[in-house]
């Protein structure tokens, strides 16, 4: 095919054979040549046998089609939404997948399970591998889902290096929550001084007494509205003294600055941790369309799923719902109930973005994004910041709150990292995480009385209530089915804020907030009678974390 408008990818000397290969037509991918396997993405060293005999193979280019999804919300240049990106694994080795899109079809023609070949299209000095329906074959086969077993993954998990637990060193003393709205215009670090002062006061602290901090994802513009300039920022306008901090992507989530906080208290490094996240993706995006802040279009895009148009999560975890539909007999409704739920607790919270009521013709009728999912399975992007301050135990007792103590938590990689290649049913991060926590503990999924889970997007959240054991795996149809087991009066209350669907998206910092404040009983009129146990979890796709909190110590 002829040179295209659209971005093409990166091409640099380790990934140069895949991204050229279309030049004669065959498509390579790196090849181990101790054990044959395909290895994609490329790596010096193969993950089955461990073998460094790397080298590059030419394939048929037929596969099989695990996945679609049809992108109405986002576009790219040259390559105007609708569009379709999907997945498919080859046909030689299927443990491979391309996230690549469907041409030459419309998408109604296309089928789990159906045989795809490939045909290239040149953008530059590159060729992208895009697939078409094959004009031979035979008849669409199974998808290669291969049955999730939570015991076998529970086998999996590493056993603890000691009985002493770090979690019983450490507890919550402080939570703090700046304004959230859209498009407050307000500068990040002024939102996250704002919800930083409000966990200190809260805990009865001064600024003084805080030595440690941490964030999540650090600092740096990079991030399009999803950071407030790190530890650098906050200690810079508070004159803060730190003997430990901590602020990066690569962590359990947006959990990640708790947990590592909760590390660095129990050994010692500090005793009062405030930890925080800022998000001002509103403004951001707003300040963006006036040209307050340059975005030129981009020229190249990185790694192995952008040049294709899957530039949000939101294409992965679309085609993990479809593949959940595809096996287990989800619905639309099913996710429905969820963003239901949600709306309905955010009713009761004053600092919810969305309040107004939300009928299920509402959700199904709603603008699609990017199928199946609608403008009601995103979260809200919003301005906001949320602080929490993990003390050691020792001192706790003697602040101003009664403390919430920690549990556990669950962080084990179990599946695999890059999103393509993982778990094809359910979100990835999520089952191995989960398959930690409850290693880490006597307590079980029936003893939770509140479960602030992950709501990216609606089938973030169903992903933990599978993961986590609420519910059997491919049982949440049931589960869900009407919302009340969901409800905040039912088995498992869920997102009791309105969660980030319709609270706003604080990125899982928002979720320990509503769960610390259900455990102090000072959740006002969204306040589950009795809560003593309740579990927070953030993020999913990057790796994940999630934590058991209880009111007792």
């Amino acid at each position: 095919m002829t040179d295209s408008q659209r971005p093409g990818p990166v091409v640099t000397e380790e990934n140069e054979f895949f991204w050229t290969s279309g030049a004669d037509g065959r498509l390579r991918l790196a090849e181990c040549g101790s054990c044959q396997a395909l290895i994609h993405p490329p790596q010096p060293v193969c993950r089955y046998c461990h073998g460094h005999d790397m080298g590059v193979r030419a394939v048929s280019g037929r596969a099989t089609l695990i996945g679609f999804t049809v992108n109405h919300r986002f576009a790219l240049p040259g390559l105007p939404a609708p569009y379709v990106v999907a997945q498919v694994a080859l046909e030689e080795d299927p443990r491979v997948r391309l996230t690549t899109n469907a041409v030459q079809c419309a998408p109604d023609e296309l089928e789990l399970g159906m045989r795809m070949e490939v045909v290239f299209e040149q953008v530059e000095d590159a060729w992208l591998p895009l697939f078409r329906p094959a004009r031979e074959g035979p008849a669409p086969d199974p998808l290669p889902l291969a049955e999730v077993d939570t015991r076998q993954l529970a086998r999996r998990v590493r056993p603890m290096v000691s009985t002493d637990k770090f979690e019983d060193k450490v507890a919550i003393t402080g939570i703090g929550m700046s304004g959230i709205g859209r498009r407050l215009l307000v500068p990040p670090v002024s939102l996250t001084v704002q919800a930083c002062q409000q966990a200190i006061a809260d805990a009865g602290l001064t600024v003084d007494d805080i030595d440690g901090l941490a964030t999540y994802p650090g600092a740096g513009t990079a991030y399009g509205g999803f950071g407030e300039g790190g530890v650098t920022a906050l200690e810079s306008a508070l004159g803060l003294e730190p003997t430990w901090y901590t602020g990066g992507s690569e962590t359990f989530g947006p959990c990640g600055s708790l947990i590592s906080a909760m590390l660095a208290v129990a050994g010692g490094l500090a005793r009062h941790v405030l930890c925080f996240r800022t998000v001002w993706e509103a403004s951001y995006g707003e300040l963006v369309r006036r040209g307050r802040i340059a975005q030129d279009p981009p020229r190249r895009l990185d790694g192995w799923m952008k040049p294709f148009g899957a530039t949000s999560a939101a294409h992965t975890l679309a085609q993990n719902a479809q593949r959940h539909f595809h096996r287990y007999g989800t619905t639309r409704e099913t996710l429905g109930w969820i963003a239901l739920n949600q709306r309905a607790n955010a009713a009761l919270n004053p600092t919810a973005v969305y309040r107004d009521p939300l009928t299920m013709d509402d959700y199904l009728n709603a603008r699609p994004i990017t199928t199946p999912f609608g403008l009601y399975d995103c979260d809200v992007p919003c301005d906001g910041a949320v602080a929490v301050i993990v003390s050691a135990v020792d001192s706790a007792r003697d602040l101003a709150q009664p403390p919430v103590f920690v549990e556990a938590v669950g962080t084990q990689i179990l599946e695999r990292l890059e999103w393509d290649q993982s778990t094809l049913t359910h979100e990835p991060q999520v089952l191995g995480q989960s398959a930690h926590l409850w290693s880490r503990t006597s307590l079980r999924p029936e003893d939770v009385d509140v479960a602030e889970l992950y709501d990216g997007f609606t089938f973030n959240c169903l992903s933990w209530l599978e993961g986590l054991g609420f519910c059997g795996i491919g049982e949440s149809k049931d589960f869900l089915d009407g919302g009340k087991n969901i409800a905040r009066d039912g088995v498992l209350p869920l997102n009791t804020h309105g969660g980030q669907l319709s609270h706003g998206r604080t990125h899982g910092m928002g979720l320990v907030h509503e769960a610390i404040t259900q455990l102090r009983g000072a959740a006002g009129p969204r306040q589950v009678a009795g809560a003593r146990v309740a579990v927070a979890s953030s993020g999913g796709l990057t790796p994940s974390g999630v934590i058991l909190f209880r009111a007792d110590g």
